[in-house]
């Protein structure tokens, strides 16, 4: 666990250089970094006409370049980062529909529509035997158009579902939009109809941005400024420009944090006295400000704060969290760190994929439950205190400029989800070189096993989790216990398995296990470690079996902790010259072939004294003694 965290901390350091690497190669080469701002007079129409669409602002009645490029100043400050993201997506958005939902009926329409009730929804009816209102190319411009705002598009063709287009009276083709109507969340939907002439996109959008920007408290003269400055202390956001109505991706903006954040546009083009705009501290137009609180802050002035929905989204979210946004946080760190799995473990490529697939099942599950607690204590009214405090010191971090890196690099990696999981993948397989290097001193034969061999140890286990659930449970590792395929069967069919010990069969391993040898051999003794004890025995001239006589056996050369005897009681055989013996704690020595045997039906007692096989012995005076051999 501590190692994939290392790993991961690693993995975010990287990204965190990489960015910078990136923004110091862009100023070698061009010059520029992403916070300079850009001037607009040298941009070309085109590019700006995408600005304009970028942030929301109609521009159908505007036929000079300078009438364009007033609008775009008037909106605000255009940086290299802004300008740099919008010819991206420019050149990246495909035109088709994809997006688009079709609503089979009524049921379908109430539940995404009217029961939402925290998104803004475009939908084109088509009525019963008449044409659509836009036809395909300019529906399609039009989605594109809307859906970089979070606007929602869809189309119901009422030839699904007559009845009820004639109840709500769309007996032509047109367009209708969705639009919370109150400040709270999930307030009340309203649905409007498009009644325009012209259904040119340019006039639709229009129209679509206007309804949206119905959405934000727009104050006209300095007193509701002040009152609405002063009133309260929650967290609000404020745009002052000389602009008819605010840009569609502060307006869209808007529905997304509703309840949260409360958006305000001050329409100053007609103030005489800006008096008032000089006592709260504003002293030029345009500006986004964001009233807090603990302070006024400046959105534009640091690395990442673009005039974009993607951007300003990134930042109020880490202004004023909900529940929702630290869950989804941590989910992604969890699932980041769960597939560091595949790189850390060894061995057959089909068991890193076990693996893995097993720890993002434990992670996840791991994180869900402990996510019920924390909703739990959150609704706690004596933990109101900690929460504005914790609130608080997450905005005072919000402001400096480390965190308004990490937003700025979190803004870009989201936009090239391709780069973010490129360099995850090779930082995974440098995870995998180093873990071999370091593995290759003491690497164990599981991690040199194919995927076949692999497979095979993980049937054994799973046929012993048939056995024994419960004791497969408390394993720590896969049984190694080779079944018989008759036994498996005859156990299936007639199982005992709450009537016997649930032991782990693990402590076979650490049984003593020797070589039996007469005199003038040597014995050797096989230590639980696995090392190989070469001694001496007495001297003897016939290499026969051991009788019953002990005076022709060496005792002295068995392990210490083992009692004296000549035969196996469980097959009744003298031990002969050459043979394994293994040992129990109780002191009592069988074959080893016989003993496994005993032991791997379940039957986990000595043969001898019933002293459970998987129970160690105090040490006493009597059992540390060992009895003296015959002069």
């Amino acid at each position: 666990m501590w190692l994939k965290l290392l790993f991961l901390t690693l993995y975010l350091l990287l990204l965190f250089l990489l960015a910078r690497l990136f923004e110091a190669v862009v100023w070698c080469e061009a010059g520029v970094l992403a916070t300079q701002l850009v001037d607009p007079v040298t941009l070309s129409y085109n590019k700006l006409k995408m600005i304009l669409e970028a942030r929301g602002l109609a521009y159908s009645a505007l036929a000079q370049k300078e009438d364009v490029r007033e609008l775009v100043e008037k909106s605000g400050d255009l940086s290299q980062g802004e300008l740099y993201s919008t010819i991206k997506k420019e050149k990246e958005h495909p035109e088709g529909d994809g997006g688009t939902t079709h609503f089979s009926g009524e049921l379908h329409f109430y539940e995404l529509v009217e029961d939402t009730k925290d998104g803004i929804w475009l939908v084109q009816v088509v009525a019963q035997g008449r044409e659509a209102l836009l036809s395909q190319y300019s529906w399609r411009k039009m989605v594109k158009k809307v859906s970089q705002f979070g606007i929602r598009t869809g189309i119901f063709n009422c030839s699904s579902d007559h009845r009820s287009c004639m109840r709500r009276g769309w007996h032509q083709s047109t367009l209708i939009m969705s639009v919370p109507q109150t400040s709270a969340s999930k307030g009340k939907v309203m649905l409007k109809e498009y009644r325009g002439q012209y259904t040119d996109t340019e006039n639709l959008s229009h129209w679509v941005t206007g309804q949206v920007a119905q959405q934000i408290h727009t104050l006209h003269c300095s007193e509701q400024l002040l009152q609405e400055w002063y009133s309260d202390h929650t967290v609000k956001m404020f745009l002052f420009a000389h602009l008819p109505q605010p840009p569609a991706f502060f307006s869209s903006l808007s529905v997304r944090f509703t309840g949260r954040i409360k958006f305000i546009f001050v329409n100053i083009c007609r103030w005489k006295n800006h008096s008032s705009l000089v006592e709260i501290g504003v002293t030029r137009s345009p500006a986004y400000v964001l009233k807090m609180p603990e302070g006024m802050y400046w959105y534009g002035k640091s690395p990442g704060e673009f005039l974009s929905v993607s951007a300003m989204d990134t930042f109020l979210r880490s202004v004023q969290p909900e529940v929702n946004d630290v869950f989804v946080l941590s989910l992604l760190l969890i699932n980041l760190l769960a597939w560091m799995d595949l790189f850390i473990t060894q061995g057959a490529t089909v068991k890193r994929f076990v693996v893995l697939i097993r720890t993002l099942g434990t992670y996840n599950s791991i994180l869900l439950v402990s996510w019920l607690p924390v909703l739990a204590l959150l609704q706690l009214p004596y933990l109101d205190t900690f929460y504005s405090y914790s609130l608080k010191l997450l905005r005072y971090a919000d402001t400096t400029q480390l965190v308004s890196l990490v937003r700025a690099d979190w803004t870009f990696y989201s936009s090239h989800p391709a780069l973010f999981l490129s360099t995850y993948l090779a930082h995974g397989l440098l995870v995998d070189y180093f873990e071999k290097k370091r593995r290759c001193s003491r690497r164990s034969l599981e991690d040199s096993s194919t995927n076949l061999e692999w497979l095979a140890s993980l049937w054994d286990w799973y046929s012993s989790y048939l056995l024994h659930p419960i004791t497969s449970l408390h394993q720590s590792d896969h049984s190694e216990w080779d079944e018989d395929t008759n036994f498996l069967f005859e156990r299936l069919a007639f199982p005992d398995l709450w009537l016997r010990p649930l032991v782990n069969l693990d402590y076979m391993k650490i049984l003593p296990v020797w070589k039996f040898k007469s005199a003038q051999s040597s014995v050797t003794v096989y230590s639980p470690s696995g090392a190989l004890e070469e001694q001496a025995c007495l001297d003897r001239t016939s290499d026969s079996e051991c009788d019953d006589n002990t005076l022709l056996c060496d005792w002295s050369e068995w392990p210490h902790d083992i009692l004296h005897c000549s035969e196996c009681v469980i097959c009744l055989e003298n031990f002969v010259n050459g043979e394994l013996l293994m040992g129990l704690f109780c002191g009592h020595a069988f074959h080893q072939s016989c003993i496994v045997v005993w032991l791997a039906e379940g039957q986990h007692c000595c043969p001898v004294c019933r002293w459970p096989s998987y129970k160690k012995k105090r040490p006493t005076k009597s059992n540390s003694t060992v009895s003296s051999e015959p002069a």
